[in-house]
């Protein structure tokens, strides 16, 4: 298992025996049956089940590039999800005021529609906005076809690398300020093979510099070590 100890301070807190998550359900378009993309889930599940992350995250032979990016970036979408689900009742405007991973990195909301300048939001609200703003790329046929033949768009790969770098921020925010609700919910593990999984994927395809992973640069070159000597 892997530890979590650098500088990231974590606060404490007292759970109820009956707590919940109170997160908004962000639904991605599921692949249709009988789609491409709906057979590539199918061989990404079984690749995973076969307990190589290096392995589930290559292109299967004769595939579509697009398409194994589109199935597997609503797939880390689903993931970051239901793990920021679990930590909601503890992520509020009052314990989390500004979006940040420790001290040293604040993340500032920008888009195309009400944000046009990079502005200050609380970490649950800039959760929420990135969340909906990735929905909306995911319900967009021009963007996100669901139907075999329909082509991508040219630009496709430079829009999965903004949204991989932002959806990483989700998972900075948990280690570094949720990490111990995660613990003490079981749910480390999870997050864990999240990240690998996901930071494979990423490192595979070129969607994320080493830059965006800021305060967890180390913790990942960790993970990767133990991984390949396992």
């Amino acid at each position: 298992m892997y530890t979590f100890g650098f500088f990231c301070k974590i606060p404490t807190y007292e759970f109820g025996r009956n707590s919940r998550s109170s997160s908004k359900a962000y639904k991605a378009s599921p692949a249709r049956r009988g789609s491409s993309q709906f057979q590539l889930r199918q061989y990404a599940e079984a690749t995973l089940g076969s307990g190589s992350l290096r392995q589930a995250v290559l292109l299967p032979e004769g595939e579509d590039m697009n398409e194994w990016l589109a199935v597997n970036t609503v797939d880390f979408y689903n993931q970051i999800n239901m793990l920021y689900g679990t930590v909601t009742e503890f992520c509020s405007p009052q314990t989390c005021p500004e979006m940040k991973a420790t001290d040293e990195y604040e993340y500032l909301w920008q888009d195309s529609d009400k944000f046009k300048r990079p502005t200050k939001l609380s970490a649950p609200d800039y959760i929420e906005h990135l969340m909906n703003w990735v929905q909306t790329y995911f319900e967009n046929e021009s963007v996100f076809p669901s139907k075999i033949g329909v082509p991508f768009p040219s630009d496709f790969p430079h829009i999965i690398r903004t949204v991989f770098k932002r959806l990483f921020r989700v998972y900075a925010h948990i280690y570094c300020h949720h990490f111990e609700v995660i613990t003490q919910l079981g749910m480390q593990p999870h997050l864990n093979t999240s990240l690998k999984h996901f930071v494979y994927f990423a490192k595979e395809f070129d969607l994320i510099e080493r830059d965006d992973l800021g305060p967890l640069n180390d913790f990942i070159d960790r993970m990767l070590t133990e991984g390949k000597n396992k």
